[in-house]
């Protein structure tokens, strides 16, 4: 059954059609993966304070309704790792359509992966992992499945990636922790099937993944029209 904070969040996101990053990874911590740590500031002093107790260097983001895809705007800053660059990051979102805010949070290292759900007019929800971060396109190195996702399933949609050894270990670096991947997907395909109704898509990216953690690095849920259908 799904959570009720996870239903209040689907809820308070109907008006935007989708769900900014910061509600998001709020509904996929509830869900029980692993998120970074991270604020949504909506003063630049907030920013700063969070930053200092975190620890620099962090990752700033755009928070606004109006922007779904934040590299559209610059609106992504890495490596602030003074509270000036912190303030400044958050003066020049300010600019942007919409602000809402900056989400500030930890930063994040490890093989980037991309996990995605959709709903398949034929076959239902279905679960993507493939080779994530901004050369997503170009790598087209994806596997899916039919969910809900068991065990064998992961370690098949991994053995089907052309670049699986890069998570096996290549050329002397640690592998990734195949246990907490899995455990994220499992997570992943247990959410989806629940809330697939109020869904048009899930994507995870990138899923930042590496010997000790496997961690959703950015996160974006576009809704359906909520008229007529389940909780």
């Amino acid at each position: 059954m799904v959570r009720q904070e996870i239903i209040t969040i689907l809820d308070e996101a109907g008006k935007h059609g989708w769900v900014m990053e910061p509600e998001a990874k709020r509904l996929f911590s509830l869900a029980g993966m692993d998120t970074p740590r991270f604020f949504w500031a909506r003063k630049a002093e907030e920013a700063v304070d969070f930053a200092e107790k975190a620890g620099y260097p962090v990752v700033g983001k755009v928070v606004s309704p109006r922007v779904i895809h934040k590299t559209e705007v610059q609106g992504v800053a890495l490596g602030l790792d003074s509270r000036e660059k912190v303030e400044e990051a958050f003066l020049r979102f300010t600019r942007v359509e919409g602000f809402a805010g900056m989400l500030v949070e930890e930063t994040l290292s490890g093989l980037e992966l991309i996990v995605g759900g959709r709903v398949d007019f034929q076959f239902g929800p279905i679960v993507l992992l493939g080779m994530g971060g901004t050369g997503v396109e170009i790598y087209k190195d994806a596997a899916l499945r039919m969910a809900p996702l068991e065990e064998r399933d992961v370690r098949s949609m991994v053995q089907s990636l052309k670049a699986r050894r890069l998570l096996e270990g290549y050329r002397g670096k640690e592998p990734v922790h195949m246990g907490e991947l899995t455990r994220l997907l499992l997570t992943f395909s247990s959410l989806i099937m629940e809330i697939h109704p109020r869904i048009e898509s899930i994507d995870l990216n990138p899923v930042f993944a590496s010997a000790t953690r496997v961690v959703v690095g950015d996160a974006r849920i576009m809704l359906k029209d909520r008229e007529g259908l389940p909780v």
